[in-house]
């Protein structure tokens, strides 16, 4: 605590620091004009500015200040690469402090479940060792610049199917190894000034993060040493007594009075303890202090140059893409006759929809791109519509025809907003049919076909060995259009990696059985075996493995070498190989190292992640690269010992460039003088020995757990309370009548919220919201008093009274609209 806060706190009233631990509004906290305390704003954003000028939104529906639109976390973590992401940092970090912003709320952390997370395009990478790289040096980049990120959801919020009430049950070791190591890893090197946490229940129990001691205190601040301040998800706060004793210490948003009576009565009666409050505002006014420079207005005046950040987003955008296939059509030839196809030539999809959308400076199509070069030979048909689902025959026709008469046929295609945004999860891992139809028939009729993809998590290439080429843009950002033309050209060559696995078919992903779960809770039953620690472990046939990317040149690997042969908890080891570019393109490969652990009676992946290396090399060069390892790259965590282990044993070290294309190996013996019993053997484990997850009984992911498995449903007829959702009131007549009604206002909700995706999937987040985030988001529309009355009137219980509470209080929102 800084000399600065301790004597703020000393002077602040009780009701001051009730005040100070919520926040002034929607982005801003609440200032102490008498003790000089500055109010601070934050904004939306891990991959662009989305400050908002309409104080009294939370969703974007109001206006935002025009910013650049970089590529999402989805693609910058292809790029594999720890400077791009601080070059970002630092770019993002410049823009915030011209704006006035003391916190950007990024990076997502959360890693990649299952592809049909609704919001994979925010989120780096099904590998914890690579996310948590990237978000490191994410982190030191834009706080280098005087601004905080605020790095989210923390923990284990890997789906938007009932995120705000969902029950993670997770074992201890998945946790440990897969979920808490990007925030852990930035939190011990980067010192974030704020981490968020997720709205979803955690542990044996099932509390909400926001109210989970042993989260919040006992791991992230007891154990990684966290010095910085706790901020709620917006409006993830049940029992704000319980989450100030748990270590919560900013409420976002403002909840107007859904919480003060019941934090002064938790004062009063001695529920809260005086001191939980104090440490809470002591954290808030240590975050304001150390970044309210960068609020300060009469500093930092002059306004970032967009076209010059644009040009920032366009390398990031190349480094951020991935060619998937190229049997040597690319890349193209400016004089190649060339068919541009599909309505994301002209309508590109570069960013996804929900709390992270920019409205951008300037976003450049690929069809606009190649009409700037002027020197290309370059016809446009549409083929579909980028919003298109069902196929347009005349569309199709026109663009086959216009395909056959070209060279080459360049089919722009990907997810619509619909199919992919926050608050809901995919369905399927399909493009449009209509897309899928003009691939096959273009091919048909078209050898030199490639399909240049946008979308932010896999999908289904049914048609991929009829095609020539596939570059995967996700979602770049602004530049779109220009970094695929440096790309497909030859300007520049391809170099970005898949952060993620592209499976064959939804039902082969490892949590096909359990994703999304059930009304109370979802169980992770994978355990440790997410992306390629499974599709390796169970030799599952993928489409394009994890690590998986080409270039337009070819790379050796030679002279693997390890610092010694032996190694012991506290050794360092180097390792160090040759990397020759032996073809005819300057270009950057990416060398992955993964350790293989010995067979033992402790289930393991086959292998895993422990070091990456990007090195850009011309025609002909060749340069050493070296990556070390510690006693955490030889580690699982060991739930008996609570802590991680080491076993002996020969350990693997493979140099590859993907997790299935191995070039080079050695071994090294690991000597560990502690050693401990395996509690993970096969006789207790049968079903994670080799994968097979199709197997895992209650009874096994209960001995795994540790505690019984927690009730999946709600019991019929259940009473309903604050924490209860549209969802759950359908069980009685007036929820009935409540979701009916918001299901006729779907036309209405389409045109207001056009903006943030599909109003069915909308809905659908809606009616799974809890009835007190409702209230919160409502800024004061919906007070305490109607929300339980919406309750009451959902139990069935006074009825007339509570619609008369409901009546009132619209009546009175209806007059504070009309005289706003």
């Amino acid at each position: 605590m800084s000399e600065q806060s301790k004597a703020v706190l000393k002077r602040l009233t009780t009701e001051e620091k009730l005040q100070l631990i919520a926040g002034a509004d929607y982005w801003h906290t609440f200032p102490v004009e008498r003790l000089g305390v500055p109010s601070v704003m934050m904004s939306d954003g891990p991959h662009g500015l989305r400050k908002q000028t309409d104080q009294t939104n939370a969703l974007g529906l109001g206006k935002s200040v025009q910013a650049v639109c970089f590529p999402t976390a989805a693609g910058t973590a292809a790029s594999f690469d720890r400077a791009v992401l601080r070059r970002l940092g630092e770019t993002l970090g410049e823009e915030c402090r011209a704006a006035h912003l003391s916190m950007l709320l990024g990076p997502a952390v959360n890693i990649k479940r299952s592809p049909l997370c609704g919001r994979n395009f925010e989120y780096f990478s099904e590998d914890p060792y690579l996310a948590a790289e990237l978000a490191v040096s994410y982190t030191q980049g834009l706080q280098s610049k005087g601004v905080s990120v605020s790095i989210k959801h923390f923990a284990a919020n890997n789906q938007e199917k009932r995120r705000m009430t969902v029950h993670s049950v997770v074992d201890e070791r998945a946790l440990r190894e897969l979920y808490f190591p990007a925030f852990e890893q930035t939190v011990r090197r980067a010192a974030p000034g704020t981490v968020m946490c997720a709205y979803n229940r955690l542990f044996e129990g099932g509390t909400y993060c926001s109210e989970n001691k042993r989260l919040l205190s006992d791991i992230l601040r007891g154990e990684w040493g966290f010095k910085g301040a706790v901020v709620s998800d917006w409006g993830a706060v049940s029992n704000r007594p319980a989450s100030v004793a748990a270590g919560l210490d900013l409420e976002m948003p403002n909840s107007g009075d859904l919480h003060t009576k019941a934090l002064t009565d938790a004062l009063e009666s001695g529920a809260l303890r005086p001191e939980a409050l104090d440490a809470a505002c002591e954290n808030v006014l240590d975050f304001v202090f150390r970044f309210a420079e960068a609020a300060d207005e009469s500093k930092y005046a002059e306004p970032v140059e967009l076209c010059a950040e644009h040009q920032k987003a366009r390398t990031f955008a190349r480094e951020s893409m991935v060619l998937l296939k190229n049997n040597g059509v690319l890349p193209l030839k400016a004089k190649q006759k060339t068919a541009f196809l599909g309505g994301f030539a002209k309508q590109p999809r570069y960013q996804g929809a929900g709390s992270s959308r920019v409205n951008p400076y300037h976003v450049v199509s690929a069809l606009e791109a190649a009409m700037q070069r002027g020197n290309l030979s370059v016809e446009y048909a549409e083929g579909f519509g980028a919003a298109d689902y069902a196929c347009n025959p005349v569309l199709l026709q026109r663009a086959v025809a216009l395909a056959g008469r070209c060279e080459v046929a360049v089919i722009f295609a990907g997810l619509p907003d619909a199919m992919e945004s926050e608050g809901s999860d995919r369905q399927h891992l399909e493009l449009p049919p209509c897309q899928n139809e003009l691939i096959r028939a273009v091919a048909r009729v078209q050898p030199n076909t490639v399909v240049v993809l946008h979308n932010g998590a896999p999908v289904r290439m049914p048609w991929i060995n009829d095609v020539a080429a596939v570059l995967e843009s996700y979602l770049a950002g602004e530049t779109v259009g220009e970094a695929q033309l440096d790309l497909l050209y030859g300007d520049f060559s391809p170099c970005g990696k898949l952060a993620e696995t592209f499976p064959l078919a939804l039902q082969d992903t490892p949590c096909y059985d359990y994703f999304p779960g059930n009304p109370k809770t979802v169980e992770y039953r994978e355990s440790i075996f997410v992306g390629y620690r499974y599709y390796d472990k169970a030799a599952k046939e993928v489409l394009f493995p994890f690590g998986h990317g080409l270039t337009y040149t070819t790379f050796q690997y030679s002279d693997l070498k390890l610092s010694a042969k032996t190694f012991r908890p506290g050794d360092l080891l180097n390792v160090s190989l040759t990397v020759e570019n032996t073809g005819d393109y300057d270009a950057a490969e990416i060398v992955q190292l993964y350790v293989e652990a010995p067979e033992s009676g402790t289930f393991r992946a086959q292998r895993e992640l422990k070091g990456f290396a990007k090195v850009f090399l011309k025609a002909g060069e060749k340069r050493r690269v070296s990556m070390e390892l510690d006693a955490s790259a030889f580690a699982y965590y060991h739930t008996g010992l609570r802590g991680w282990h080491c076993e002996s044993g020969s350990y693997a070290l493979h140099a590859a460039a993907s997790s299935r294309d191995i070039r080079l190996s050695a071994c090294v013996e690991l000597e560990n003088p502690a050693q401990a019993p395996s509690i993970y053997d096969a006789a207790r484990f049968p079903s994670y020995q080799n994968a097979d997850l199709t197997r895992v009984t209650d009874a096994e992911f209960e001995a795994l757990l540790g505690f019984p498995l927690p009730p999946a449903y709600f019991e019929p007829g259940h009473r309903l309370t604050l924490d209860s959702s549209l969802e759950e009131s359908a069980q009685r007549l007036p929820g009935r009548l409540a979701m009916k009604a918001i299901n006729l206002s779907l036309p209405l909700l389409g045109i207001v919220l056009k903006d943030l995706g599909d109003p069915k999937s909308l809905l659908a987040g809606v009616t799974e919201m809890p009835i007190r985030t409702m209230a919160e988001w409502a800024h004061g529309m919906i007070n305490r008093e109607m929300a339980e009355a919406m309750v009451s009137l959902f139990n069935e219980e006074h009825c007339l009274r509570s619609l008369y509470t409901l009546a009132k209080g619209g009546l009175r929102t209806v007059k504070r609209l009309l005289t706003a």
